[in-house]
């Protein structure tokens, strides 16, 4: 933004006084400071400031201090000084031709803080010739600080949800196994006293007095050996099915236990065989299985291993026995508790229930100090990482980051590759302005359920990295999206992303105010600011100071909005 005439004009003229110069002075037209108004970028207020010394005007002996100086709420900062001096001074500095002139630029940069929202940039010179010292008095040259990157929300990006794996039925599954001689489908009591059998009875039993347990299936499975032809083999496993399934429909009957039992038959247990020689010791294994991964019909597999006569005796005793038998399967539901159960004991004895339930019960009330109690708890019994999680995340929608990110510690100390850990911790220190701490958890949050490059984008964005925060960010439309753009002055596709934003809030209609603005567009500056304060009051107070409104200031409606 160009200069007004005479801002420069003072100090040249001083020093030129000093040297004799009887010529009136030009005015500097090219002076001028980038941006005007000054704009946050990062953490940082920056501004370049270029212009022209006039010809024959800088003098030979004079030497010219320039300090650039941010002033706000009676505070200023002082940047860093730029000394110009004319041809014959004894002072070090970057030289002013006399007869020619010369070029004047000069870079200054604060570190922002709040107070600088509203600020002025000035110039303060120290001039002299010689021994003579010229008083110049501060000169403003810019307006500032536009923050709209400051609307750039960690927010704005959702927490990644460590559920828990609670099921209110869980199947348990009993199985037992009856095996029968060569070529037999007769019942042994030996077989019918096993471990395994008994086991299959307890579990019977134990599901028919018990009021949170319902048996959901019963299966009996028979099975011959593939060794014989295929027609005795079939008949085989029907008769072995048949006596298994009958022996246990007495042994329901005798418990009271009403339910159909399902059959199955595997006439020549192939998969079965496989199985067994794959975990054998068998010395020729290999042999035998690349026999069956050569030929798919049965009788032709079954002539190619009896030809294998150095293996097939140790087969015929130590593999195919085993295939010889009915398998005995029931399915139990164990059904949990109920919902006011699990309510119940969370807020009177929640070390009566599991850690699932316990993360479960906090999925069943809306109420954040309710819910966070409930955390509380399990990581009190637990320790469990969810539940430290789970508070952090009650804390940073409640706006307190710092406990936020000690519980996202506490998680990660626990699951420290965890990624949806590491994405919110990444989040958490995002808005608490720890951009390096925030990199070092996002770098580790590949694979996080939640929206990575969302939060990447938002990081580079926070740090003035824009083009980078473009590519973050591509087609999403959320509000960081859309201040992005803004910031680019890609204004149509920033309305465009505005319209889009899944859950708009205040902020989105305050953006569509800037975007207004910023396109002169006096009805959308009006209207989305009065939906913005509609919805958060807060923004009444920046509308008012913010110098994105700057040439709406004198607006009378605009005035009756943000009073």
């Amino acid at each position: 933004m160009r200069m007004k005439k005479g801002l420069f004009l003072s100090l040249i003229a001083c020093v030129a006084v000093l040297a004799s110069c009887n010529k009136t002075l030009p005015n500097p037209d090219e002076l001028s400071v980038t941006p005007n108004p000054l704009v946050l970028k990062g953490d940082k207020v920056d501004a370049d400031i270029t212009g022209t010394f006039p010809e024959k005007k800088f003098a030979k002996k004079g030497v010219l201090v320039v300090t650039p100086v941010l002033k706000f709420n009676g505070k200023e900062v002082l940047g860093q000084p730029v000394t110009y001096v004319g041809e014959k001074a004894k002072e070090n500095g970057k030289t002013v031709n006399y007869k020619k002139g010369g070029t004047y630029s000069q870079h200054c940069s604060f570190d922002f803080v709040p107070e600088m929202r509203e600020s002025e940039l000035y110039l303060r010179f120290d001039a002299h010739v010689g021994s003579k010292v010229i008083e110049i008095p501060d000169i403003k040259v810019a307006d500032g600080v536009i923050v709209t990157p400051e609307l750039v929300k960690a927010n704005d990006n959702s927490l990644a949800g460590t559920p828990d794996k609670f099921q209110r039925v869980i199947q348990q599954k009993t199985e037992a196994e009856i095996r029968f001689l060569i070529q037999q489908a007769e019942l042994r009591s030996s077989e019918t006293r096993s471990e395994s059998v008994k086991a299959l009875q307890a579990a019977i039993k134990d599901a028919n007095k018990s009021d949170n347990k319902e048996i959901n299936q019963i299966m009996v499975a028979g099975y011959a050996s593939p060794d014989g032809s295929q027609e005795l083999n079939q008949g085989l496993a029907q008769r072995r099915q048949k006596a298994a399934a009958n022996f246990l429909k007495n042994d329901l009957k005798k418990n009271k236990v009403q339910k159909e039992v399902g059959q199955d038959i595997t006439a020549e247990d192939w998969e079965g065989f496989k199985k067994k020689v794959e975990e054998s010791n068998i010395q020729d294994k290999d042999l035998v299985l690349r026999v069956l991964s050569m030929y798919d019909d049965p009788e032709e597999r079954e002539a190619q291993i009896k030809n294998l006569s150095a293996v097939y005796s140790t087969l015929a005793e130590d593999v195919l026995p085993a295939l010889r038998r009915s398998r005995l399967l029931i399915v139990t539901d164990v059904i949990g508790k109920s919902d006011d159960e699990i309510r119940e004991l969370a807020k009177n004895d929640a070390s009566q229930l599991s850690v699932e339930e316990l993360l479960y019960a906090a999925t069943l009330t809306n109420d954040h100090a309710e819910k966070m109690a409930i955390y509380e708890k399990a990581a009190k019994i637990y320790n469990d990482y969810r539940a430290w999680n789970g508070q952090g995340q009650l804390y940073f929608e409640s706006g307190n980051v710092a406990e936020a990110r000690r519980c996202f510690a506490k998680a990660l100390e626990i699951q420290p590759n965890n990624p949806d850990l590491n994405y919110n911790a990444g989040i958490a220190a995002l808005a608490d302005g720890d951009f390096a701490k925030a990199e070092e958890h996002l770098g580790k949050a590949a694979g996080t359920s939640a929206n990575l490059d969302a939060a990447l984008g938002t990081l580079y964005s926070k740090r003035g990295e824009y083009s980078a925060a473009k590519k973050a960010y591509g087609s999403q439309a959320t509000n960081n999206a859309a201040v992005q753009q803004i910031l680019n002055e890609e204004y149509a596709d920033a309305a465009r992303t505005l319209d889009a934003v899944k859950n708009p809030n205040a902020v989105t209609s305050y953006l569509k105010a800037i975007v207004g603005a910023r396109t002169n567009d006096r009805e959308a500056v009006l209207s989305n600011l009065k939906s913005a304060i509609a919805q958060d009051a807060s923004l009444k107070a920046r509308a008012q100071k913010d110098l994105e409104f700057a040439k709406f200031a004198e607006d009378a409606e605009f005035k009756a909005i943000v009073k």
